[in-house]
């Protein structure tokens, strides 16, 4: 009898603890994805960034004829075919798939634990996290119109390329315009440079002929948007010297000349979208933004908008608040003072560092101004 009862008393026990089970596992399969979802959206998002197009047949054999410094190696349109594709484990930038969720709750939260809605709520509560971590605020480019330039001995496509913040609505978009023979020096310089990091990015070949098509012009389009993607996607190469200087030397080099000439209102544009170029790739404490700011604040001056020049000075003034031997510190702290007193603003505290930088032996008096200062600075 004792027996029987005991036999019953295991039994009971163990059909409770297999309903437990399922409820729990229904619990967790039902109200949280899996783990292998994140993994999919973690896929998903390197796809979109390292995909390149890749062209096919004759279309492969690509030569820019009307480029003027045609030269260059030839490229493969898909090297990571070559090379694996890999150069460590993944996709070079591809951020780590996610920790997958724990297959026992109890085991991630402790033993206090037990199924139900709390439970239920931590775990799509991870979930989210999970998913937002995936996707941070990345940088897009977009190619929003591609024109035919004919010059006396020469033949290109100019292609007009915006930055773009994820998330954000841009009033003013930060623009390049580039042609076939830029994109390919950037891509040679990167790859001489990060030779592993590059070795899975594609770049379109040269072409013979049918540069112009519509069909070639779109299919470029959409190879040099996912070139520069990519390129942006590597954290070595997005802070690179070459790839920074793609997008706003040549605003500057445009906007210095601009300025030496005295065409204040055309060098005043230039000098903003390299502003917005440097705002978008994150790059606003370099000595070229410093070199930005201080354009800016001459051409503001010189078109008798004061207000604006003097906003520029004390952002420039922020900048350089930890920097007493800076060469551009003493000329704006200059140019501060004379638009502070012009538009009615405290100057006391500039007044104050300068005289602490004459008390530290700094000769003033041969100071350049900002404007003599963008007049002598080479741009390399």
């Amino acid at each position: 009898m004792a027996a029987r009862i005991l036999h019953r008393l295991r039994h009971a026990l163990g059909a409770e603890g297999a309903r437990e089970e399922r409820t729990h596992d229904g619990v967790e399969a039902e109200d949280c994805p899996e783990s292998s979802e994140l993994e999919d959206d973690t896929e998903g998002l390197s796809t979109r960034l390292s995909g390149t197009l890749s062209f096919s047949g004759h279309e492969e054999d690509e030569d820019e004829e009307e480029e003027e410094d045609g030269g260059g190696e030839e490229l493969p349109a898909g090297d990571a075919a070559q090379n694996g594709g890999r150069c460590r484990d993944g996709y070079p930038g591809r951020p780590p798939p996610p920790r997958p969720l724990s297959a026992s709750p109890r085991a991630e939260w402790g033993p206090a634990a037990r199924p139900g809605s709390l439970l239920t709520r931590q775990l799509q509560e991870l979930w989210r996290r999970s998913r937002s971590s995936l996707v941070p605020q990345r940088l897009l480019f977009e190619v929003t119109s591609a024109s035919v330039v004919s010059e006396r001995s020469s033949k290109y496509v100019l292609y007009t390329i915006y930055l773009i913040r994820s998330g954000q609505l841009d009033r003013a978009p930060a623009a390049i315009s580039r042609r076939y023979s830029d994109f390919e020096r950037l891509n040679r310089r990167l790859r001489g440079r990060f030779g592993c990091d590059m070795a899975g990015i594609a770049f379109p070949r040269k072409r013979l002929r049918r540069n112009f098509t519509a069909e070639t012009i779109a299919k470029r389009s959409r190879a040099f948007e996912q070139f520069l993607s990519h390129l942006h996607s590597i954290a070595e190469i997005r802070r690179s010297p070459e790839f920074l200087e793609f997008f706003f030397l040549q605003d500057l080099r445009a906007a210095q000349r601009l300025t030496c000439t005295g065409m204040y209102r055309e060098a005043l544009a230039t000098w903003a979208n390299a502003y917005r170029l440097q705002d978008r790739l994150g790059v606003c404490g370099s000595g070229r933004f410093l070199l930005t700011l201080a354009g800016l604040v001459v051409c503001h001056q010189e078109l008798d908008q004061l207000g604006e020049a003097h906003g520029c000075c004390e952002q420039a003034l922020q900048l350089l608040e930890a920097q007493d031997s800076h060469p551009l510190l003493g000329p704006f702290l200059q140019a501060h003072i004379h638009l502070a007193w012009k538009v009615g603003k405290d100057k006391r505290q500039s007044e104050a560092r300068l005289q602490g930088l004459q008390e530290a032996g700094v000769p003033l008096q041969q100071q350049p101004s900002l404007k003599e200062c963008l007049i002598k600075e080479p741009l390399e």
